[in-house]
Formats: structure tokens, C-alpha cells, sequence
């Protein structure tokens, strides 16, 4: 169990670290290839109208991220689409 000065300090580096990630603006800051990439992904869902297909680059960040939630895949937040595919085969 965390103290109390642990537990305010874990909000007060949540808070900071949400601050930093609004100022920063990160897609802005991205490579223009890597934001063409990203435009393209988009695109293609947007054209689809983000309906679940049966293969898994046919479905969208979201549903990938559901699908990997029922399986229990560590870490998925914080997996990209084509690695979300890839660890959602990996684990079957």
C-alpha cells in the first residue's frame, strides 16, 4: 500500500505530465512522412466507416485495442495499430 506522500506525489506527476502532453502538441511535431502515414490510416478507416472486417488491418485502433482487452495483451494502451495486430496474433 502506498503512503499518503507517495500517493500525492504519483498525482502531482500525472497532472504535470498531462500539462507537458497538452502544450506539446505531439502530432505537430511529428516527421511529415510519419503525419502522411498517420493522414493515410485515417483515411482508410474513414472510407471503410470504421465497420469491423474480418481481417485484423480492416478494423480500426479501436476495435483492435477491444480485441486485445479480451485477450489480456499487456501493455496495449500504449501499442500502435500495426502492433496491436501483431501481438493479437502472437497471442492467438
Amino acid at each position: 500500500m502506498a503512503t499518503r506522500k507517495q500517493t500525492e506525489a504519483a498525482k502531482l506527476n500525472v497532472k504535470k505530465a498531462q500539462r507537458a502532453a497538452t502544450k506539446k502538441r505531439t502530432i505537430a511535431h511529428l516527421p511529415k512522412s510519419t503525419r502522411r502515414a498517420l493522414q493515410t490510416e485515417a483515411r482508410k478507416g474513414a472510407r471503410r466507416g470504421g465497420r469491423a472486417g474480418h481481417a485484423l488491418e480492416d478494423r480500426n485502433r479501436q476495435q483492435l485495442h477491444e480485441v486485445a482487452q479480451k485477450k489480456g495483451i499487456p501493455g496495449r494502451s500504449k501499442m500502435g495499430k500495426s502492433e496491436l495486430i501483431a501481438a493479437i496474433r502472437r497471442a492467438g
